[in-house]
Parts: structure tokens; sequence; C-alpha cells
């Protein structure tokens, strides 16, 4: 391996904001915050806007979309012009 052409490959706490929730892997992120771990040691901290700790496929509290009404809705508004104009090119 050539030296000084791989990034600097270290451990880093990836912290979830809306979750509270951290946890500590190797990565190879820049960052410029520091943060003191749980063993004692300072790491540097990476702040991300979301993880399994607060993805709704992960927490299971994914929100059910009313699509029949939306789907009605549009074939109300725009289905005759639809129909109509297939109609006619037949």
């Amino acid at each position: 391996m050539k030296s000084d052409i791989h990034p600097d490959y270290r451990p880093v706490v990836f912290m979830d904001q809306s979750a509270e929730f951290s946890f500590l892997t190797r990565s190879t992120i820049e960052t410029n915050e520091t943060i003191e771990w749980e063993d004692g040691n300072t790491y540097p901290l990476y702040k991300v806007d979301i993880s399994s700790a607060s993805h709704p496929f992960f927490t299971g509290t994914m929100k059910i979309v009313d699509t029949a009404g939306r789907v009605e809705r549009f074939e109300r508004r725009y289905g005759g012009r639809r129909k109509g104009k297939a109609q006619a090119d037949d």
C-alpha cells in the first residue's frame, strides 16, 4: 500500500439528533466536533438527521396515507377526459 494516499480510518461517534441516539463505529468522515464517549475517550462527532433509531421503517411508526381518497378525487377531476380521448382515438 502506498503511504499518505488513504484517508484516516478511525473511530467516530455518530449522533442522531432527533432520537438522542449515538453509536461508535469506524469511519473516514471529516468532523469538526468531538465528544467524550462512555469509555472516557474523546472521539470525533458527526451529527446525522436520521438513523435506524428514528427512521419510520425501523421504528414502525409509518403513517398510512389515504390514497383511495386521492385516487377517487383524481378520477372525478380528470378521469372523464382521459376516457373521452381514448374512445375518440379508437
